[in-house]
């Protein structure tokens, strides 16, 4: 390396968020990377202890080995936070195939819901090929059928019968569960015991039975990467 090279320092700093964003040169020799570094460091003094430090090698592939001795030289000599390489991005290709995808899924799909307001007294039965949100109870005696989920927001206490005829991945959902009969799919379950305190709870098949879980505790739909349409 000339000495013109070591005169335009391979090291770049700025504040991003909380932490401080190393731009660097994974070309040059590694002790001239820390040379550059110690520089810079020791001019900000306390502020970089315990300070959260992103090793960026730009464009450049298979520096990994650069960067561990870095992170390495970063914590024995200045007493920084996390060190890591920056996050990695989505192509811009990759993001845009993601976008439409979601547009498409929420603005162009067939899927449909039965939306009822009210009571549903004993007696009463409510029968749809859709997925159906009650806004109310469901008294005992109340009967519910649909050919998707079912979600009461208040106390279910009748019969329902999601995913008819045979859509086993269908949910019966109720801030108050306490129904007499649950059905989803072909699995039939009866005398469910109920909560004894006020959760949000809902019923799924789960090998080859139906189960009944704390919606919040289990989440059933928090690992998906994005929204999908039920």
């Amino acid at each position: 390396m000339n000495m013109t090279d070591r005169n335009k320092s391979p090291i770049k700093l700025k504040g991003v968020g909380n932490s401080l964003w190393v731009t660097f040169d994974p070309t040059q020799p590694v002790d001239f990377l820390q040379e550059e570094l110690t520089k810079l460091f020791k001019r900000m003094k306390h502020l970089v202890v315990n300070a959260r430090i992103v090793l960026d090698p730009g464009e450049q592939e298979g520096c990994d080995d650069v960067v561990k001795k870095l992170r390495v030289f970063l914590k024995d000599t200045f007493d920084v936070g996390a060190v890591s390489k920056p996050p990695v991005k989505r192509a811009v290709k990759e993001e845009r195939i993601r976008q439409r995808d979601i547009g498409s899924s929420w603005h162009n799909s067939a899927s449909e819901v039965l939306m009822l307001t009210g009571r549903v007294r004993s007696g009463q039965k409510i029968t749809t090929k859709k997925h159906v949100l009650i806004l109310g109870d469901v008294n005992p005696g109340g009967e519910i059928v649909a050919g998707g989920d079912i979600v009461v927001m208040g106390s279910l206490c009748g019969t329902v019968s999601a995913g008819q005829p045979d859509n086993e991945d269908s949910i019966v959902l109720s801030l108050d569960f306490r129904p007499t009969q649950v059905q989803i799919g072909g699995f039939l379950a009866a005398g469910i015991p109920s909560s004894r305190g006020k959760t949000v709870e809902f019923a799924s098949v789960e090998d080859n039975a139906i189960v009944v879980k704390d919606y919040l505790k289990a989440n059933p739909f928090g690992r998906l990467p994005q929204p999908l349409v039920r």
